[in-house]
């Protein structure tokens, strides 16, 4: 299948999803549909933490002066890319997800007590007996305009790589609003919630069978080689 591929990832996100989809011979193009920032937040008392449940790199990118106040704390990581970026911020990682942040959660042995860092839009998580966690937001996600990427989906046949709700509904909005067919865009997405998030009448929504990106790259380089796209029904029609 001949398609044009399209991530619309923030910074830091491109250059590591540029990196991987070259390494598998896909070509692709990045443009970030929003930026993120960092969100002022206090630290709750470093002695009362155990760990750290962290669901995004942008936590480490845009923490602020507070990470200096908990790396000797334990990260338990959403997927290797947190982990890596942990790591890299001089953390170490105690557990590393790979099917979302409350598989993480589940697994960590109890007593517990943890700290969230999360981004203003994130998942709400319930705790197992005997772990708890308190929750700050350090970052937010800001929109971007589309206006750039528009020539490249008015030429039709594209595949979007989706790996956040805000995103998907963001760049469903905006194709409204330049006036593109979502008919002619197909979507790839890192998991059900962000399929869900950018709506219907696309070409065709795919779901990537691991909320990771070696998944959703996985995905797309079949989509691209081995064509198995199932058309999405219009609304009211089975």
């Amino acid at each position: 299948m001949n398609l044009q591929l399209l991530a619309l990832r923030p910074e830091p996100g491109p250059t590591a999803t540029l990196d991987k989809a070259r390494a598998m011979g896909l070509a692709i193009t990045c443009h970030a549909l929003s930026q993120i920032r960092p969100v002022d937040w206090d630290c709750p008392d470093p002695a009362g933490i155990d760990g750290l449940l962290i669901g995004s790199a942008n936590a480490f990118a845009h923490g602020g002066p507070n990470l200096a106040l908990l790396t000797g704390k334990p990260v338990f990581a959403v997927g290797e890319a947190t982990a890596d970026a942990a790591r890299a911020a001089g953390f170490a990682a105690a557990m590393v997800g790979s099917g979302g942040l409350q598989g993480v959660l589940d697994t960590i042995p109890a007593p517990a007590h943890l700290l969230r860092i999360a981004g203003e839009e994130h998942v709400a998580l319930t705790a197992p007996a005997g772990v708890t966690f308190d929750e700050v937001i350090a970052y937010r996600s800001v929109p971007l305009p589309l206006d750039p990427a528009a020539s490249l989906l008015r030429a039709g046949g594209v595949l979007v790589l989706l790996h956040s709700a805000a995103t998907a509904r963001h760049f469903a909005s905006e194709c409204d609003r330049l006036g593109l067919a979502r008919s002619a865009v197909t979507l790839a997405a890192l998991g059900p919630r962000i399929a869900a998030a950018a709506g219907g009448g696309w070409a065709a929504v795919h779901t990537a069978a691991r909320p990771d990106e070696a998944a959703l790259l996985e995905m797309v380089f079949d989509l691209c080689n081995k064509p198995r796209s199932i058309p999405v029904s219009p609304p009211g029609k089975p």
